[in-house]
């Protein structure tokens, strides 16, 4: 079979230009004010002419805009075309809805629908309460990885331990962004409080003074999907206040839970 060809190559690096194209709407995604070129390279970890060349030709299909003013890049039309038609598989923002409606009015903190993509959560809905003094930590679009923030605790801790192993080995880049307050032992010890009440609690590890709570929710074979959870400040959030908000997170989780299997997502 001298001197021929083989095609073995091909798909690896289709499947390259796959994960990295993936990877760079992911990161314009984070930011719906936009996601500046220097940092869409700094964290793909590609060059700049291969990110710039990827954009480009994502916009030139309508997948993204570009912003001369700003230079910022932002989703395009197509994508909100992609998502509108995706929306109607997957019901989700629709069950869950009317349970961040009552998780705001009762409340009167912000409530937020989290799902799990792969090792990190991408915030879907939020709904604004009534208190005046907001936190603004988490926003629609953006990604954390698992172990971060309420949402991400809640769902980790319902995850099989040979898959928190694994989701839990930080590089360097994780240390330096997150620090020791989310090191493999506090996460860890966060967990295992969070299974035991049922519902996570972030005490101001991503910004002090901004606190979260969260509660899973679980796809038909059991599995933790999405989340729930509440930010606000400190003071919004007593130790007497956490039980309270702890069993409408949970209550609310456990609707949706329910209706899910219903609906047979």
């Amino acid at each position: 079979m001298t001197g021929m060809k083989t095609n073995q190559s091909v798909p690896v690096q289709g499947a390259q230009v796959v994960t990295r194209v993936a990877r760079l709407l992911q990161l314009v995604g984070r930011n719906p004010a936009g996601t500046p070129l220097a940092e869409i390279v700094r964290d793909s970890g590609l060059t700049r002419p291969t990110v710039h060349r990827l954009l480009s030709s994502l916009a030139a299909e309508g997948l993204l805009d570009h912003d001369p003013v700003t230079h910022t890049w932002h989703y395009g039309p197509e994508i909100f075309v992609m998502g509108t038609v995706a929306a109607h598989r997957y019901p989700i923002e629709e069950l869950a809805r009317p349970s961040l409606l009552r998780l705001a009015e009762e409340t009167g903190e912000s409530a937020f629908l989290s799902i799990r993509r792969g090792a990190e959560t991408v915030c879907l809905l939020r709904e604004e309460g009534s208190f005046p003094i907001r936190s603004f930590v988490l926003y629609e679009g953006l990604r954390l990885p698992l172990g971060v923030a309420s949402a991400g605790l809640a769902i980790l801790a319902y995850l099989p331990e040979s898959e928190v192993g694994q989701l839990l080995v930080q590089d360097e880049a994780f240390v330096d962004r997150w620090g020791q307050n989310h090191s493999p032992t506090a996460i860890r010890a966060n967990l295992e409080q969070t299974r035991i009440t049922g519902y996570s609690v972030n005490p101001g590890l991503i910004l002090e003074g901004s606190w979260g709570m969260g509660a899973a929710i679980f796809d038909r074979s059991g599995q933790p999907a999405w989340a729930l959870s509440l930010t606000g400040i400190e003071r919004r959030f007593t130790a007497e206040r956490r039980e309270i908000l702890g069993q409408l997170l949970l209550e609310e989780a456990s609707r949706i839970t329910q209706a899910l299997q219903r609906a047979r997502v």
